[in-house]
């Protein structure tokens, strides 16, 4: 990418995947949020056109492409559904876990089948006791000769249930962050099993439950990394996730703003089209910029990432924070400028304001990415 622009392969990669999602995706998303139904089908269509695998290396069946790529694909397909585009962006996030951190055995082995989308993938880090303060998880990990033995549940875990592969951070060792590791965990795992599917505001087309262990036996060959190095690949994982989350709002909100477009060209009041109302123009012209800003800020933290740059982290947390706050608040306009219409299921805007406000919460709440780039401020011993 030139300093303030895309590549020709970027704008092919952004409209691949934005074609992608107005035909196969946008037709079906408030049906999909009413039946809570995850489309599996087209999931592994979009795999079939890379996006299974998207910043996963070639070898093993990946697409082997940029964090600032990712971000492009999954604001499109946002566009469609930003719930669907969340769960492929997550299963993104744990197939890059393996890839980078795991040995060769494993991601032959994984890898695969992930990219294809045949297997999906789930993060599981959240904990009934333990969100925000990660190292604080109690999921517990004790090795028993060829397997460890796993013992804790998981909670608010994207995809559970429906997904093949968990990628699980246990504790092995003591207290805090250094006593994490990460696992490979099969769903046929004996003593693995799922609680109910959450009812929730939003993010209806993917499923969230509990990930319950109950003296569930995984190999040590599905350990990834070393005993002590989980929080550090979860934190590095959450890096990009952060990302992805960011482009999911910043998708779901330009969709918004351009539905509001639209009907403002054919709603009348006062005997005035609505888009004639200078106040309502102003709206709509701030909309448009401030999702612009957030999504420039989105590529520069995303290169940063590509480029391994020392301040990637802060960076990515700065984005999270103004683009999901962003997009949640385009999308909320947006349904204020349809008035009465907005509010109703048909036209797809109230599902687009409930699917972003979690995005204000996972990967990090906001609060936390405040607190990550006020300690590279202050310090860490300033404050909490």
């Amino acid at each position: 990418m030139s300093q303030f622009d895309l590549t020709e392969d970027q704008r092919a990669i952004r409209d691949m995947a934005a074609e992608f999602a107005a035909e196969r995706i946008a037709p079906h998303a408030v049906e999909w949020d009413e039946r809570k139904h995850l489309p599996v089908d087209v999931l592994r269509e979009a795999a079939a056109l890379g996006m299974g695998g998207v910043y996963v290396r070639e070898d093993v069946g990946g697409s082997g492409l940029t964090r600032l790529d990712a971000t492009l694909i999954f604001e499109a397909l946002a566009a469609g559904c930003p719930s669907v585009s969340a769960y492929i962006s997550i299963h993104n996030m744990a197939a890059w876990m393996v890839d980078a951190y795991g040995s060769d055995e494993q991601r032959r082995r994984f890898l695969p089948a992930l990219c294809t989308m045949e297997h999906l993938a789930s993060y599981c880090l959240t904990e009934p006791g333990a969100g925000s303060d990660a190292a604080a998880l109690r999921t517990r990990a004790v090795r028993e000769g060829d397997h460890y033995v796993l013992d804790g549940q998981k909670q608010f875990i994207s995809g559970a249930g429906e997904a093949d592969i968990y990628v699980v951070m246990a504790r092995t060792g003591g207290e805090g962050a250094a006593g994490i590791s990460t696992f490979v965990v099969p769903k046929d795992t004996p003593g693995l099993s799922f609680g109910a599917n959450e009812r929730k505001m939003g993010w209806n087309a993917q499923p969230t439950r509990a990930v319950i262990m109950e003296g569930a036996r995984v190999p040590a060959a599905n350990l990834i990394g070393r005993e002590g190095d989980g929080f550090r690949i979860a934190m590095a994982g959450l890096d990009g996730g952060r990302l992805n989350i960011t482009a999911c709002s910043l998708g779901g909100a330009q969709a918004a703003l351009d539905r509001s477009v639209a009907y403002m060209k054919e709603r009348k009041a006062f005997g005035k089209r609505l888009d004639e109302f200078q106040a309502l123009q102003f709206r709509l012209a701030d909309m448009a910029t401030e999702l612009e800003a957030a999504r420039t800020f989105l590529w520069r933290a995303a290169s940063a990432l590509d480029a391994k740059s020392p301040d990637a982290t802060r960076l990515c947390a700065m984005a999270k924070r103004i683009g999901t706050d962003t997009g949640f608040a385009v999308a909320n306009q947006a349904l204020q400028l349809h008035g009465g219409y907005g509010y109703l299921a048909e036209y797809g805007i109230e599902k687009i304001v409930r699917d972003l406000r979690v995005h204000q919460i996972l990967e990090g709440t906001n609060e936390i990415m405040r607190l990550i780039v006020a300690r590279g401020l202050v310090g860490r011993s300033s404050g909490n």
